[in-house]
């Protein structure tokens, strides 16, 4: 099944709107594209919201409608990440597990928290840098647990099915035989990365140890029945925005008609705004 991403707005400012067509039209980033490729083989599709290199904290907006892709906003300020040297924007392909969501009333069993109200976050460490709302079909190494605000924030690594790598890579081991560092870059990553907006560090569960396949399938699996439970309405949404044009049985369901209206009213894309000068600037941290 294809996907197109489509722009509206203007890059870098409040506007800026990335919403998906499929194969009927314009359709949600979060419930309609199918969470597997290929269920059988363990091949899943992957939503990037930012690409490699890049510092615009993009996400998906869990309570627009469709939720599109937008810029996160804090304060009334758009959202850009620092440089925290020897790094430079974010290391990997960053996006989300489409129909999955950690449940922000469940505590997990293994890291004692409650989720955090999103899809799960996903880390993509293949070698080409994907554009903002592609869909790209990904294999799953393994996954890591930020502690993020006493909230459960699963990290999900993964590998695009077209990287050279990729029929060598099969679990989490072989990131560290491939690509000696990665892991290790991945956790002071996240552990740093919000220090140069004045937050403190992030934590891990299992000492920011990276976990294998299988833990991370299951992790999968979990969030994935507990978004099912979110679009059925067997669960309070909290105010999150549930419109599908595909999704059978949800009460949140609507037409083709009025997803590809819902598109069109939004502003016409334009030409970017120009990001802050800041994102040149390296942050050292000990």
């Amino acid at each position: 099944m294809a996907f197109k991403a489509v722009e509206r707005g203007n890059k870098f400012t409040d506007n800026y709107r990335v919403y998906i067509e499929g194969p009927s039209g314009a359709c949600s980033l979060w419930h309609d594209i199918p969470l597997y490729s290929d269920k059988e083989n363990n091949i899943f599709n992957m939503v990037v919201e930012i690409p490699r290199w890049s510092n615009a904290k993009m996400e998906m907006s869990t309570k627009g409608k469709l939720n599109y892709i937008k810029q996160d906003e804090k304060k009334g300020k758009l959202r850009f990440v620092g440089n925290v040297f020897p790094h430079h924007g974010y290391i990997w392909n960053y996006g989300a597990f489409p129909q999955t969501w950690e449940d922000p009333k469940h505590k997990d069993e293994h890291t004692g928290a409650m989720g955090d109200n999103d899809p799960l976050d996903v880390c993509e460490i293949g070698d080409t840098v994907h554009p903002i709302g592609s869909v790209i079909q990904v294999k799953v190494l393994g996954v890591m647990a930020m502690l993020d605000e006493g909230e459960t924030d699963w990290k999900v690594l993964v590998i695009d099915v077209n990287d050279p790598l990729a029929n060598e890579m099969n679990d989490v081991e072989d990131i560290e035989r491939l690509k000696p560092g990665l892991l290790k870059a991945t956790y002071e990553w996240f552990v740093l990365y919000k220090i140069p907006d004045g937050k403190p560090k992030n934590s891990f569960a299992f000492n920011g140890e990276a976990k294998n396949k299988a833990f991370a399938l299951s992790v999968i699996s979990q969030t994935s029945e507990q978004w099912r439970k979110l679009v059925m309405s067997e669960t309070d949404s909290g105010g999150l925005n549930g419109a599908s044009v595909s999704v059978e049985g949800s009460p949140f369901l609507i037409t083709q008609e009025e997803a590809n209206r819902e598109v069109e009213s939004s502003e016409a894309h334009g030409p970017s705004s120009d990001p802050p000068s800041s994102l040149n600037k390296w942050h050292y941290i000990s």
